[in-house]
């Protein structure tokens, strides 16, 4: 087994469908946002506001060479812009979550926690810039991508089961 590298535009549902897959295999889940943030003793939106942008992706590129040295057969959720560390291929088989923008910004919307899933993406305060953020990344995820799963309009578990069947062909 592999450690799968979840990839995508935030507020896809890496973490959603990290919880998913692991319900139905033999994959430890880990997250690099919440791994910074115990790292930091912190929130992302702290670190943003306080440190920068250019700050938290050192941190990301600290927590991408301890994965790459410490960590295996473990299903790994990224933050949005995770996908830039270089090593990141030795580190796993990358998996896209790809949605289109509006259908992403909509799902996060419609969630029960939705003020709070917000506020905790810095990012997506401004939706405009947000949407040329994700015009520019998606791009780059696809070209990086190992394997594509299109999550719009499935629900977490057919994404997981697909997810897992790309994986097993794939391997």
């Amino acid at each position: 087994m592999k450690n799968i590298i979840l990839i995508g535009f935030m507020g896809v549902g890496k973490g959603s469908v990290a919880r998913e897959v692991i319900k139905n295999s033999k994959y430890m889940a880990i997250d690099t946002d919440d791994l910074i943030e115990s790292m930091e003793n912190r929130r992302i939106k702290t670190i943003f506001e306080k440190d920068g942008e250019e700050y938290f992706r050192k941190l990301e590129k600290s927590v991408s060479k301890w994965l790459q040295m410490s960590v295996q057969n473990t299903l790994i959720s990224t933050g949005g812009g995770f996908y830039k560390q270089t090593n990141i291929k030795n580190i796993g088989i990358i998996v896209l979550l790809d949605s289109p923008f509006d259908a992403i910004i909509k799902r996060i919307k419609e969630h029960s926690n939705a003020v709070k899933k917000l506020k905790k993406r810095p990012l997506l305060a401004d939706l405009e810039k947000a949407k040329e953020l994700y015009d520019a990344r998606r791009p780059e995820y696809l070209k990086l991508a190992d394997i594509v799963v299109d999550v719009n309009g499935k629900s977490v578990e057919e994404c997981s089961i697909e997810l897992l069947k790309k994986v097993k062909r794939h391997v």
